[in-house]
C-alpha cells in the first residue's frame, strides 16, 4: 500500500514537471549580480540562492520557483518593481545586512539562530527536513519507521547536507560524528554524490527532497513522505525596517485570506501541500 501511495504521488508529479515549463514561460525575471542595484525605494531586490527547486531555481536565464512567483506579487502589493539578487547561501544574511538586498526570499527556515540576527516575516509555509536515499534501501527507510524516530539511521554510514542549512545542523545535533557528515555547496552537488553512492542519504528540505526524488526517479533515488522535523519557511528582513517586515506580514495575510498563498504553493509543490 506504502507503495501504491508513493506511486501514485510520483504520477502527480509527473504531471506537474511536464506542466512546469509553461508556468515558467512567463511571469519570471532575469538575475542581477550583487553589485548591480542600488537601493531604490522603487525596487525591491530579493536576495535569491537559485539552486532550491522547486522553491528558487533558474531555468535558463530566468528565475523561477514558487519564492519567485511570491516576490512578484509581493512586489506589486508594494508598486515596486523587484530585482533579483543572486547571492551564495552562506552569504544572504550578511548581504541583507550590509544593505545589498531588502529581503531574503529564498527558501529559508525560521531558526533562533537566524533570529538572532535578522527578522523574519510571519511564516507562510509549514514543512521538514525529508531524507532522501536509493530504492535499494527503501525496506530500511518505511514510513512507520520514520515516524518512530531516527534510530532508522544509526546504521548510515555517509550523510549529506548542504552547508549552512537546518538539515546540517539537524544531522549535527543528532548524528555528531564529523566523519560520517559530508557538505555540499548545492543540493545538485549533493544529489549527485548520493546517485554515486559517495554518502548514503541526503537530509535537506522537504520540497527540494520531492524534487530531487522525482526528477532521479529513473536514477535509483526515493523518499518517503515523512517529515524528520517542524519547519516553517519565511522572509528575512533587517530588524530596522519595521515598514517592509509589516508590509510582508499583511501581504502574507492578504493573501492568505483570499487563497492566492495557497494557490501558488498547490501550483508549485502538490505534494506537500
Amino acid at each position: 500500500m506504502f507503495r501504491n501511495r508513493l506511486n501514485h504521488r510520483f504520477w502527480i508529479w509527473l504531471c506537474f514537471l511536464i506542466t512546469l515549463s509553461l508556468i515558467t514561460a512567463c511571469g519570471t525575471t532575469s538575475s542581477k549580480s550583487i553589485a548591480d542595484v542600488k537601493p531604490d525605494e522603487n525596487i525591491l531586490r530579493v536576495g535569491v540562492s537559485t539552486n532550491a527547486p522547486p522553491l528558487i531555481y533558474k531555468q535558463g536565464e530566468k528565475i523561477v520557483g514558487l519564492e519567485a512567483e511570491l516576490a512578484q506579487e509581493f512586489a506589486q502589493y508594494l508598486g515596486k518593481s523587484v530585482r533579483f539578487i543572486e547571492v551564495e547561501w552562506v552569504d544572504q544574511i550578511p548581504a541583507l545586512l550590509d544593505n545589498r538586498t531588502d529581503i531574503i526570499m529564498s527558501g529559508m527556515s525560521v531558526t533562533k539562530m537566524r533570529q538572532v540576527r535578522i527578522s523574519f516575516s510571519e511564516p507562510y509555509y509549514k514543512t521538514g527536513l525529508m531524507v532522501l536515499f536509493h530504492k535499494s534501501n527503501r525496506r530500511i527507510f518505511p514510513e512507520r519507521y520514520l515516524a518512530r524516530g531516527l534510530e532508522v539511521f544509526y546504521g548510515m554510514g555517509k550523510f549529506g547536507v548542504v552547508k549552512g542549512t537546518t538539515g546540517e545542523t539537524f544531522v549535527l545535533e543528532n548524528f555528531g560524528d564529523a566523519k560520517k557528515i559530508f557538505r555540499f555547496d548545492t543540493s545538485k552537488k549533493a544529489v549527485e554524490a548520493l546517485i554515486y553512492n559517495n554518502i548514503n542519504v541526503f537530509i535537506h528540505d522537504g520540497p527540494i527532497i520531492l524534487m530531487a526524488a522525482s526528477e532521479y526517479d529513473t536514477e535509483g533515488l526515493a523518499t518517503s513522505m515523512v517529515h524528520l522535523t517542524n519547519d516553517y519557511l519565511a522572509w528575512g528582513i533587517r530588524k530596522n525596517d519595521i515598514e517592509l517586515l509589516n508590509s510582508a506580514n499583511r501581504f502574507i495575510d492578504t493573501c492568505r485570506r483570499d487563497g492566492k498563498l495557497n494557490s501558488i504553493i498547490k501550483r508549485w509543490m502538490p505534494l506537500e501541500n
